[in-house]
């Protein structure tokens, strides 16, 4: 029942339903912030310069509207990815592009389908469009099952590769299977591709019905500045641009993202540094502590703690992650799901930072409760 009669006036399914709930962002000094999976490097130099020449002095051009379809900015992804422009369509966030294939493709009739785990905006998307799913549930080994997805009644599949919250990564000869038995749409939500090795662009020549999701807010550290974009087929990216908002990227994002594109080699050092450090707290984790912690190839790590006595589980992580946010190391624990309630997922930071982690789990391991 509405809690009062303004939300009565909202349609059923809306008041009905639950938002999505972001990482925490806290405001105070003194945090090791390791649970939103953002770069902890600093962006390019040449977004401040472009930022600084796109307000001007006087910030006259904040006046005009920005270019409706994010033209410059579609011409150097097309530049990047050896793609054409057409191919191309850029929103304020990778979740405006999702959000777009959802309005797009999904209805009670026609089903989104995605794994689970996976990103949980997926079944929050489809419930505003009062959409129907298909949900496919992964193992504990984290194996694609093609089979089941090819089998599946979906109009638009959301594959998260690599995958959140595990970093487990799917290979193109495993997508080159999914597409080729699976009739709907394969979105694979690439968020995390620049830290793995290998990607899902070089499968679009041959496959229509594949759409590929990426963002600069990762690996391009630019989660304030909002964009993301889609590559695809010209006729699924012509139904992207019926359903988009006119003005849906503003200036300054389109200026700043312009100048992040325009300069792969600082961007090609940023993400040397974040795998390089990611693999070496992949060994601390599995080897040195023996916990159980899958191959990310993301910029985070999705790993199972052991107290002092090596028991595993749910009250464990929870205790290693209450015990942490103690200490002002912020990571991220998903109680919800077998599959998920026993690991802590943790953002790959600097290496003072990953040291201030390690540190303060092994005080936690040496307290009364661990």
């Amino acid at each position: 029942m509405p809690s009062s009669p303004l939300a009565s006036l909202a349609l059923p399914h809306v008041r009905g339903l639950h938002a999505y709930t972001p990482g925490l962002q806290p405001t105070g000094p003194g945090w090791v912030k390791l649970n939103t999976n953002e770069c902890p490097y600093a962006p390019s130099p040449r977004v401040v310069e472009a930022l600084h020449r796109e307000i001007g002095r006087d910030g006259a051009s904040l006046r005009l509207y920005p270019n409706p379809p994010s033209r410059p900015l579609r011409a150097a992804l097309a530049r990047l990815h050896g793609v054409r422009e057409e191919n191309v369509c850029v929103g304020n966030g990778s979740d405006d592009i999702l959000n777009l294939l959802v309005r797009a493709c999904c209805a009670p009739a026609a089903a989104a389908g995605w794994m689970f785990p996976s990103y949980s905006l997926y079944p929050v998307l489809v419930a505003i469009q009062q959409g129907a799913s298909a949900v496919l549930p992964f193992e504990r080994s984290m194996q694609l099952p093609i089979e089941q997805i090819a089998a599946s009644s979906a109009q638009a599949f959301f594959l998260t590769s690599p995958n959140a919250p595990t970093g487990v990564a799917f290979s193109n000869a495993e997508l080159a299977r999914v597409l080729a038995a699976f009739r709907g749409l394969l979105v694979v939500d690439e968020a995390y591709a620049p830290f793995a090795a290998e990607n899902a662009v070089p499968l679009l020549a041959a496959h229509p019905r594949l759409v590929v999701v990426r963002t600069l807010s990762k690996a391009y550290a630019l989660a304030g500045i909002r964009v993301g974009y889609a590559l695809a087929d010209p006729e699924i990216i012509g139904l992207l641009d019926r359903v988009r908002d006119s003005y849906n990227v503003n200036r300054l994002s389109q200026a700043a993202a312009l100048a992040a594109v325009e300069d792969p080699d600082y961007y090609a050092q940023v993400i040397a540094k974040v795998r390089a450090t990611r693999d070496a707290q992949l060994g601390c984790f599995a080897a040195e502590r023996g916990w159980f912690t899958y191959p990310s190839q993301a910029n985070f790590i999705f790993t199972e703690p052991r107290d002092a006595r090596g028991a595993s589980g749910p009250a464990v992580a929870r205790s290693a992650y209450d015990f942490l946010g103690s200490r002002q190391v912020l990571v991220r624990y998903f109680p919800s799901h077998a599959l998920t309630d026993s690991f802590l997922r943790i953002s790959v930071g600097t290496d003072d930072e990953m040291l201030v982690l390690q540190d303060s789990l092994d005080a936690w391991l040496k307290t009364p409760n661990a």
